[in-house]
């Protein structure tokens, strides 16, 4: 039996469905964070199922497609509050764009046409990710910005001017 499949047949044990939830998140409150799965926002922050928004990808970085799901989380289902968290040990910090695409390449006979978003440091990812949406002008939203600790579990908020 693969991963997927154990899964799935877990859900269909386990299954409590959410009838009673709303698309809109309780506390109005977007998380960009990494898709890491040492990561985990009922543990990090408290949250249960429709509390808030959580958007994932490699490193929690500021795409378009980021900026995309904040409009609708936003504009659609009322979200007015951002929380940018980034977290220490990550697999996207240090990582070098150009020898990461000669990889996929070698690996899959193409480079990506997209940006990896590697970074030499996190806090300063935070503060760049941070900065990204408050000039975007379809994000109207408070934004700030944090890193989590692996090791110790903490959220520390990062001040971005």
């Amino acid at each position: 039996m693969s991963a997927i499949d154990r899964l799935v047949q877990w859900n269909h044990t386990h299954a409590a469905g959410t009838p009673q939830l709303r698309p809109e998140p309780r506390t109005a409150v977007a998380v960009v964070s990494c898709m890491d799965a040492r990561i985990s926002m009922p543990l990090m922050l408290g949250v249960s199922p429709g509390d808030v928004h959580v958007l994932r990808n490699a490193g929690g970085i500021v795409t378009d497609d980021t900026v995309r799901s904040l409009v609708v989380s936003q504009v659609a289902l009322g979200t007015d509050e951002v929380m940018v968290i980034q977290h220490t040990k990550c697999g996207m910090e240090g990582l070098v764009d150009q020898q990461f695409r000669a990889e996929v390449s070698r690996l899959r006979g193409r480079a990506p046409f997209f940006e990896i978003g590697g970074f030499p440091e996190v806090s300063h990812r935070v503060v760049e990710s941070v900065r990204a949406l408050r000039r975007n002008p379809l994000i109207d939203a408070e934004v700030r910005g944090f890193v989590f600790d692996v090791d110790t579990g903490l959220v520390e908020e990062i001040e971005v001017a």
